[in-house]
């Protein structure tokens, strides 16, 4: 992911890359010399040499919070690929930070600057769907070698968490997951889970490593319609209800379901690191909040640590032969 970021900076109209990181020294090299840009050998080095005013942080996650730190002491703000950190507590002390040193944290929850998601939050905004209902997600891929450190709900899910989080705009009152694994020994690399919203909606996630077929959908149901999100494709549709109130009708009562017409709304395609990362330097240089913030990267990182709770008490009480709570 970091040679993305790389590639992205360098076509980014007004930002200079000064540099580039990696352990890897052989990799850091093929990047830095793809994109003419020096490498260093340390996190240290980078920041006392080269002087950013930014960085993109794509180490494992492990790593996340021990370089957010050396940035941010530096005076460098910092964006970091999702999840924030490897607990809340580490995500919070990164979160007073980059207050105390007057830096920006953000955090890569790309989703969010997916054309179709910015479209589909507008018409969401506009009351298109009405009264939401649910809010169902699929989220499958086969299984990726790169990750060593984190397991599906963490790596993966948390795009979920957030994405829900971010359309839906109310806290979440609670929640349920059920985890198993197939490949690995330790850590699951299945997930499903279900939260419910203070105004009521509830999600539904599933989640995998061991699906021979990406998968990357979301479905929102309300009163006057289902929306129908490919992420991958960008592509969004709304299935009427033919019973419902007209979009323009201020009546709340459900009058019923019937299949109406199906609408393809216009997207207008984009790459959305692109569209991340140049959120993400206009905020550095205009001094505002970020799209995703630290607190949104501490919220979704909170609620992935709860499904995860959810998982093994679960799993203790059957293991006890305890009936579930």
């Amino acid at each position: 992911m970091g040679r993305n970021h790389a590639r992205v900076c360098r076509e980014l109209e007004g930002v200079e890359l000064c540099g580039v990181v990696d352990v890897n020294e052989a990799l850091a090299a093929r990047v830095g010399t793809t994109y003419a840009a020096p490498r260093f050998a340390s996190v240290a080095q980078l920041v006392e040499t080269a002087k950013p005013d930014l960085v993109s942080i794509a180490v494992p996650t492990e790593h996340h919070f021990d370089v957010a730190i050396q940035c941010m002491e530096h005076g460098v703000s910092v964006l970091i690929e999702k999840p924030i950190a490897s607990t809340v507590e580490q995500g919070e002390q990164l979160i007073a930070l980059a207050a105390k040193q007057g830096v920006q944290l953000a955090v890569g929850h790309i989703e969010r600057f997916n054309p179709a998601v910015m479209e589909l939050r507008r018409r969401l905004d506009e009351g298109m769907a009405g009264r939401v209902y649910q809010v169902q997600t699929r989220r499958l891929s086969p299984y990726p070698a790169r990750i060593r450190d984190a397991g599906v709900v963490l790596d993966l899910a948390s795009h979920d968490i957030d994405l829900m989080r971010y359309l839906i705009g109310e806290p979440v009152e609670r929640l349920f997951g059920e985890t198993a694994s197939a490949i690995n020994s330790d850590r699951e690399d299945i997930f499903n889970g279900l939260m419910r919203f203070r105004g009521g909606a509830v999600a539904v996630l599933d989640v995998n490593w061991v699906t021979p077929k990406k998968v990357r959908q979301l479905t929102i149901t309300g009163a006057r319609g289902l929306f129908d999100c490919n992420l991958l494709s960008q592509e969004l549709f709304f299935h009427e209800n033919e019973s419902a109130p007209s979009q323009w009708d201020q009546l709340s009562m459900l009058r019923g379901v019937s299949e109406g017409n199906v609408i393809g709304l216009r997207i207008i395609r984009h790459e959305p690191l692109m569209a991340e990362l140049r959120d993400f330097t206009d905020a550095v240089r205009e001094g505002r909040p970020p799209t995703v913030t630290g607190h949104d990267g501490v919220e979704t990182l909170r609620l992935a640590r709860e499904f995860m709770r959810s998982a093994r008490a679960l799993k203790v009480q059957a293991h006890e032969g305890k009936p579930p709570a």
